[in-house]
């Protein structure tokens, strides 16, 4: 499995906020959000439900991942997705470290990857309650 998820309630509005608070308290910034309802829109005409592509990064273990091995920027950051489901709740799906940084093949990468994963737990259950 690449990935793990928690639903929440609420709006999209509500969520992404609440969502990025999450990430802080873990020492996670957000380097981006991609509107993809919006671009779909815009470059297709096409309609779909609200979804949200977050890149999230903590700087300290990105440094260290970056310091094993140059090219494992190739898979940061730590993408989260907030996407709304067809029955209106909304999904947070976080991309699993430990699956994606073992393309990576660098025994350096692996305990690193472990500790973000166990990060990113904590914010999964941090929103859970929500």
């Amino acid at each position: 499995m690449y990935s793990f998820d928690t639903s929440i309630s609420g709006s999209m509005e509500e969520a992404l906020p609440l969502v990025r608070t999450a990430l802080a308290k873990e020492g996670f910034g957000v380097l981006f959000d991609i509107d993809i309802q919006a671009i779909l829109k815009a470059k297709l005409g096409a309609d779909s439900r609200p979804y949200h592509i977050l890149g999230a990064c903590n700087p300290g273990y990105a440094h260290r991942a970056l310091s094993a091995d140059t090219n494992v920027g190739l898979l940061l950051p730590c993408n989260v997705v907030v996407r709304e489901e067809e029955d209106g709740r909304l999904t947070v799906a976080f991309m699993d470290p430990n699956a994606v940084l073992a393309l990576v093949g660098n025994p350096e990468i692996n305990p690193i990857a472990e500790q973000v994963r166990a990060l990113l737990g904590k914010v999964r259950d941090d929103l859970s309650g929500h």
